[in-house]
């Protein structure tokens, strides 16, 4: 069981950093449970997207809510509620599997989008999108900088299958283009994770991943979480409240 104290520390690194990496999230036991929870269902429709070199799901929690349980343990629970000063909730939940074989690799990028229930002309509210019949869109900078990514590793990840490469203390930086990127002064560095551990991020964060080359899988679960609420009348499109109630700590 992580410590208060952990996250504590935890939380200072991703607010400076713009990530952190915790062990032993989840045990071997626990992991297994959630890939078998996946991997048991039929793999068709809208929210399912395959190619040779990636398997996504879409809404994963809609898609399966029986997953809700099993992510939600006692440590990402004690997690979220302490990554936050106030009242947060689930606002994206996708699961990657880049296969043994892939040599599917993603370049440099900040996340800047979001989903929402439907398209509305609202002020900056700025670059929709339609995709897979849901609705994407790039918010104002508050609700990216109050948001924070939670990558659950179901595989042990590191260089050799496509573990994030991030640009430390980018997020504080804004948005602004990747050909800007100035590596005479920029360091990269290699976000390597054990299986049932879990990486923090912040969507401003530069980021970019590799293909693989060692024919080992990589498994997460992407989750996103937010505690500002959206220019009416969007709403967030996969909007899920927590259980826990949130306990503060300052940052």
């Amino acid at each position: 069981m992580c410590k208060l104290e952990n996250y504590k520390i935890n939380k200072t690194e991703l607010l400076e950093n713009g990530y952190s990496i915790l062990t032993n999230i989840y045990s071997e036991t626990e992991a297994n449970k959630i890939l078998a929870c996946i991997e048991c269902i039929e793999k068709k429709g809208s929210y399912f997207s395959q190619t040779k070199g990636l398997f996504a799901i879409r809404q994963l929690i809609n898609v399966i809510p029986n997953l809700k349980d099993l992510i939600f343990n006692q440590n990402l629970t004690e997690i979220v509620s302490n990554l936050f000063n106030s009242k947060s909730f689930l606002t994206k939940a996708i699961y990657f599997d880049k296969p043994s074989e892939s040599n599917w690799f993603v370049a440099y990028h900040q996340d800047l989008t979001i989903s929402v229930d439907k398209k509305v002309d609202v002020k900056n509210y700025i670059n929709w999108t339609f995709k897979k019949g849901q609705f994407g869109v790039q918010p104002p900078i508050k609700i990216l900088q109050s948001t924070i990514t939670v990558r659950i590793h179901l595989d042990k990840t590191d260089k050799n299958n496509g573990a994030l490469k991030i640009i430390p203390k980018s997020h504080l930086k804004g948005i602004y283009r990747t050909q800007s990127i100035n590596w005479e002064k920029e360091k990269e560095h290699i976000c390597e994770v054990e299986k049932g551990g879990v990486m923090l991020m912040k969507p401003l964060t530069l980021h970019a991943s590799n293909r693989t080359t060692n024919q080992k899988q990589r498994r997460v679960i992407h989750l996103e979480f937010c505690n500002q609420e959206l220019a009416k009348p969007l709403i967030w499109l996969e909007r899920s409240e927590l259980k826990s109630k949130n306990v503060s700590i300052n940052s």
